[in-house]
């Protein structure tokens, strides 16, 4: 295990990506008799298979994490589906796909009538804000799995989003050219990623840990449907800005202009001693959704995301150092490995 502050609160992120790797090696061998029909390669926000010549189906699944211990703690849990919803459907919309339907699976300590209906109505209005249906999913009672926190109240809470794309309308990043410019849409705060490490420093009942994840579909849809040039997509989960190389685009990014961090964010790092090469692997910093468009298209795009997300901004542009991730205000470059300071890396 890594010597972070993530890692010392119990994950480490470097050993969670060679097991995803592992674990990816041996399904992608997977023999059906028949020619896969996925569309993209494994690695992107959502993958999309081909329904026919002309229509595809974009799957994405994800969790709330440990954000449902701040919840139990704080006998909250009317939000967390909120978190449940936007976390599916931001990774499917980044493949340029409408989300249509979420199936939730939702596992307990004990069937509790009360903490389920709450649960039911973060999930409604996550789903209403989105623009999906719930059309069916999963409950399991588990109680030598589950353990909450307190007992018996535990709870973990996924979902499963589906959406649909025209197979020459599904967005990869592979369109994008150094120059294009950044747009970045802000962040509510922690978002559903780092919450082991935000918990660990700031503690289980700072409510702040559950202002829900912003669902972006509507604005990014908005874009889609504009005279916008799209070219890339990315949500800002775990990692931050290193989820730009998530796209199939041989650039680099600057990022030169961030949009504010809110200040939950400059509590973690002071109260935790967190270096801000960490702090930028392991939560959005104040941006929780970007967009890739051509510089001259740029002010239209944030005029467009602006409407339902005041605080949209150019941050930055892609540059020619492919696989690289620069923030000069930080000092810190980028590449799938991590942040380091950018004397470091250069």
């Amino acid at each position: 295990m890594s010597d972070s502050a993530y890692a010392r609160a119990g994950v480490d992120q470097a050993g969670a990506g060679s097991a995803v790797r592992a674990l990816v090696e041996v399904l992608a061998g997977i023999e059906t008799g028949r020619p896969s029909r996925a569309a993209l390669a494994s690695g992107h926000y959502a993958n999309v298979l081909r329904l026919d010549d002309q229509r595809g189906l974009a799957l994405s699944c994800d969790g709330v994490g440990t954000k449902v211990i701040v919840a139990e703690r704080l006998g909250r849990l009317d939000t967390v589906g909120i978190d449940c919803i936007a976390m599916n459907v931001n990774d499917v919309i980044c493949v340029g796909a409408e989300p249509i339907a979420v199936l939730d699976y939702i596992a307990v300590e004990t069937a509790d009538p009360a903490a389920l209906e709450q649960i039911a109505r973060g999930l409604r209005a996550g789903a209403e804000e989105a623009g999906v249906e719930i059309p069916g999913g999963e409950l399991a009672v588990l109680p030598e799995l589950i353990r909450g926190h307190p007992s018996p109240h535990g709870v973990d809470l996924l979902g499963f989003c589906v959406g649909l794309v025209d197979l020459d309308a599904v967005i990869t990043g592979g369109r994008v050219e150094a120059g294009d410019a950044i747009v970045g849409i802000p962040s509510s705060g922690v978002h559903s990623n780092g919450l082991t490490l935000a918990r660990r420093v700031l503690g289980d009942t700072d409510e702040r840990l559950l202002e829900p994840t912003v669902i972006y579909v509507r604005a990014v849809r908005e874009l889609l449907d504009s005279a916008v040039d799209v070219r890339g997509l990315a949500h800002i989960t775990g990692e931050g800005f290193l989820n730009l190389l998530r796209l199939e685009a041989e650039v680099g990014y600057l990022i030169d202009a961030p949009l504010p961090a809110p200040p939950v964010f400059d509590d973690i790092a002071e109260r935790g001693g967190v270096e801000p090469a960490e702090m930028h692997e392991v939560f959005n910093m104040g941006c929780g959704f970007c967009c890739v468009v051509p510089a001259e298209e740029a002010e239209e795009a944030v005029s467009v995301l602006a409407r339902r997300h005041p605080g949209t901004a150019v941050i930055g542009r892609t540059t020619t150092a492919a696989g690289v991730v620069q923030l000069p205000r930080q000092g810190l470059r980028g590449t799938r490995e991590g942040f380091v300071p950018a004397s470091a890396g250069s």
